[in-house]
């Protein structure tokens, strides 16, 4: 089970806005045998999924560091972040979908969760796979099944389901926040 006390300055950090990506690296080196199993062991705890299967058991594991967070690149992927102390999958981790619950939303709260809004219960449309408070969650659109956000369950899955009011998902990570602009630095290379 994942939870943890929000940091107001995490949320201000990654919802500033636009900044420039390659300026804001101030360190990328690969991880030692230890700092990578380390980190790998930590993933697989938080999450439940067996990291050694899911990265492979030769992962070549970069930490670049910058203003904004620790991001981990696992064989050439950008796929996971730690800000805060906080660990967690990016979005542009393809196999997120595999281990992690979905909430999906209506086409009318994609660009409020794309613009870093909270989830909130009317623009729900189903609630996928089960979770607890605390937990983390992908938020996809119900049109295309695209990722938007990773968040933070408020409520677990059957109060959630039940709910018709409110906020119910933190909005950690989304689409077109500054984290989001600095991977694609590092996938385009």
């Amino acid at each position: 089970m994942i939870s943890f006390i929000w940091s107001v300055n995490y949320l201000r950090v990654l919802r500033a806005g636009p900044v420039s990506a390659v300026s804001s690296i101030l360190r990328r080196h690969f991880l030692k045998e230890k700092e990578a199993r380390e980190l790998l062991t930590d993933f697989s705890r938080k999450f439940g999924v067996d990291a050694q299967r899911l990265f492979g058991s030769e992962s070549r594991i970069e930490r670049a560091e910058t203003q904004i967070a620790e991001v981990y690149i696992i064989n050439g992927k950008p796929a996971l972040a730690r800000s805060g102390g906080v660990l967690f999958p990016t979005l542009v981790f393809g196999e997120v979908s595999s281990f992690l619950p979905r909430v999906v939303v209506d086409m009318g709260a994609v660009s409020h969760v794309c613009g870093g809004a909270d989830v909130m219960a009317p623009g729900v449309v189903r609630v996928e796979g089960d979770f607890h408070e605390g937990n983390y969650l992908l938020v996809v659109d119900e049109r295309h099944g695209k990722p938007l956000a990773v968040g933070v369950a408020l409520f677990d899955s059957q109060a959630l389901r039940a709910l018709k009011r409110g906020k119910v998902v933190r909005n950690v990570h989304h689409v077109g926040d500054r984290l989001w602009g600095l991977i694609r630095v590092f996938i385009e290379g």
